[in-house]
């Protein structure tokens, strides 16, 4: 990581030390200035820095990735928070050529087969819808917990992003799950009704289950995999980059 980007990375974490999440939400308005995204797929978290975001109408860009492939469910969660706080919701789809070859190629469930395909069908349903939602963005905001894997412990509350060349922050990441669902229930926010059958992280239907007690919480995503590497490919540990970082504003 270059000095600059070091001490810009730095400087953002000094400056959200310590912060609540909506503290987290406000500077991140106030640092990049229209230009912070948050991405979300109506899982517990995410409604919770949607909620944050919509009830103290912060100018952060909300968006989804619909991916052809959710739960109906979703769709529900989705509509009802759309319709309770009366805001934009924008989404992102796969380019429709991607998903016609990748089909014609691997078969409408061919990301059963290995864990190449799989990734070959994320990339064309996440992976590069999200390079369109993220492009010309400053910040990106997640719902990310610590919790959720061991990939996920060893993240920062913010860093750099390589891969989408921008900072990344995540307000929730000391969040346990007991202290999400308190938050939900306290404000009333709209949830997946999945959580309450054991769905704890929701993505594409073919993907997903519930887990069993016990398991950790990214067992029930492509749970005929090794269980050692669980993520879409939307999100990865940080890693050293050699980057030009846009300029952050002092306080």
């Amino acid at each position: 990581m270059s000095d600059l980007l070091d001490a810009q990375v730095s400087h953002l974490r000094q400056q959200l030390h310590g912060a609540d999440p909506l503290d987290v939400l406000r500077a991140v308005a106030d640092q990049f200035a229209g230009k912070a995204a948050f991405s979300t797929s109506f899982g517990l978290e995410d409604q919770v820095i949607t909620h944050l975001i919509f009830a103290h109408d912060l100018p952060i860009e909300v968006f989804t990735l619909d991916t052809g492939r959710n739960f109906q469910e979703t769709y529900s969660t989705w509509s009802k928070t759309v319709l309770k706080y009366g805001k934009t919701i924008r989404a992102y789809y796969p380019n429709q050529d991607e998903v016609a070859a990748l089909v014609e190629r691997q078969g409408p469930n061919g990301f059963y087969e290995s864990v190449d395909a799989r990734k070959a069908c994320c990339h064309v349903r996440k992976v590069e819808p999200l390079s369109r939602a993220l492009a010309g963005q400053a910040a990106w905001v997640t719902g990310i917990r610590a919790e959720q894997s061991a990939n996920r412990t060893g993240m920062q509350l913010a860093d750099w992003d390589e891969t989408y060349q921008l900072f990344k922050v995540n307000p929730l990441l000391d969040w346990t799950w007991e202290q999400t669902w308190a938050f939900v229930r306290e404000y009333s926010i709209p949830h997946n009704p999945l959580h309450l059958q054991g769905f704890v992280s929701i993505g594409c239907a073919p993907c997903t289950r519930a887990i069993k007690p016990g398991e950790d919480f990214r067992a029930g995503r492509w749970w005929w995999e090794d269980q050692s590497a669980k993520e879409c490919g939307l999100h990865h540990a940080a890693a050293p980059a050699e980057a030009s970082a846009p300029a952050l504003t002092t306080q």
